[in-house]
């Protein structure tokens, strides 16, 4: 069961959906734009033609420059300047400037319309020429800008509803699980409270200490689940423990119930003391995650899990490397998401409880320190002192 894929697959659809919609967005106000700008330019070329048919029935001079700027003034979006033969600016419009750099804005704009496009050419009476340049109107320009604004406000609308979403849901399913992960505490309650008694009744029938002292051991271990069950969802208190006396409790009850073929490797001192924040049942279902994996990787039940215990001036680092067949490095991270799981059996929640313990409850950080296939696999925790 691999719910994260389909998670992931939702996530690429919405992306795909938001991209479709920009596309087609972008190449419908394009083919606006192209209209518009055609539009604009056969505007600008009839006020140059209503200039010429008025110089070829011999108006006055000052006429046809009053009737120009009666064209002009009509316009009120589209940038134009129009020279003289010799390069005078004879007039402007919709271009912004203050009277002290008229000159200096002028000839800027200019020059960007004459890089842009040729100009209409006006002939005038007794060959006499003028030139019309112009740029897009702001209008256009603005219409140039819509599908990006557009895009950008979908793309916006669309991660503002996948994280209300996703916000949602998740609270919804840490409440089922909260309330599943309770009622499980409670119902195991009253069963180990049965066992502890039938074991008390054991031992008055002078059965193998052995057996007693295993089954007082698998006693612990369900009263130790239930207590973990039981703090998922509020905040664990954190005590003063010795890293090195959890630690060899814990493997001391793993390794009995690992294949003998399975080599543990200590490389630190179980004697040693360093005392730091944890909470004991939550950071011993850690370790018990990490170890079933790297057994679980081991193929054949035959190899080793080597154990190293780095002290630090203000951290602890724990190293558990396992020889099993590896994970490849795009994994590394989707490893830890709730529902990732490459066995046929399991949720697919260890490592994802194992990182909140880790990360959230005891501030430190856990993730995968490296991996080669049937090498070596380092999954490194790092606690602060």
């Amino acid at each position: 069961m691999d719910i994260y894929f389909k998670k992931r697959r939702w996530k690429q659809l919405i992306l795909i959906f938001a991209v479709l919609i920009g596309i087609g967005s972008l190449m419908y106000t394009n083919d606006l734009v192209k209209q518009s700008s055609e539009e604009e330019r056969i505007k600008i070329e009839r006020w140059a033609d209503a200039i010429k048919i008025i110089a070829d029935n011999k108006k006055h001079e000052t006429e046809i420059y009053n009737f120009l700027t009666h064209i002009t003034e009509a316009n009120n979006t589209t940038p134009i300047i129009l020279i003289e033969e010799n390069g005078d600016i004879n007039l402007d419009r919709n271009i912004k400037y203050t009277p002290k750099n008229r000159d200096k804005v002028l000839a800027k704009e200019l020059a960007k319309m004459k890089a842009k496009q040729e100009p209409i050419v006006i002939h005038l009476v007794d060959d006499v020429y003028q030139y019309l340049y112009y740029k897009e109107s702001s209008f256009l320009v603005k219409l140039r800008f819509y599908p990006i604004i557009q895009l950008i406000i979908t793309i916006i609308f669309i991660l503002i509803a996948y994280v209300s979403f996703s916000s949602a849901r998740k609270s919804e399913q840490n409440l089922v699980w909260i309330g599943m992960a309770k009622e499980t505490a409670h119902q195991l309650g009253t069963p180990i409270s049965s066992l502890i008694a039938w074991i008390e009744l054991l031992k008055e029938e002078n059965l193998d200490p052995k057996i007693i002292s295993e089954l007082e051991k698998d006693a612990e271990r369900l009263e130790k689940i239930t207590e973990r069950f039981s703090k998922i969802g509020s905040v664990p208190e954190l005590y003063n423990e010795n890293l090195y006396s959890v630690l060899s409790t814990t493997f001391g009850y793993l390794q009995p119930r690992v294949s003998k073929k399975i080599e543990f490797v200590f490389n630190y001192t179980q004697s040693n003391e360093l005392y730091i924040p944890l909470s004991p049942s939550l950071f011993t279902w850690v370790i018990e995650n990490l170890v079933r994996n790297a057994v679980d990787a081991i193929e054949n039940n035959t190899g080793k899990i080597i154990v190293d215990v780095i002290e630090k001036e203000k951290e602890v680092t724990i190293d558990i490397t396992d020889n099993g067949k590896g994970i490849p490095k795009s994994k590394f991270r989707t490893i830890f998401q709730p529902g990732y799981t490459t066995k046929k059996r399991g949720w697919g929640l260890g490592l994802s409880l194992s990182k909140r313990i880790i990360e959230i409850y005891h501030n430190g950080k856990i993730f995968i320190r490296n991996s080669e296939p049937h090498k070596a696999t380092t999954f490194r925790i790092i606690l602060k002192k």
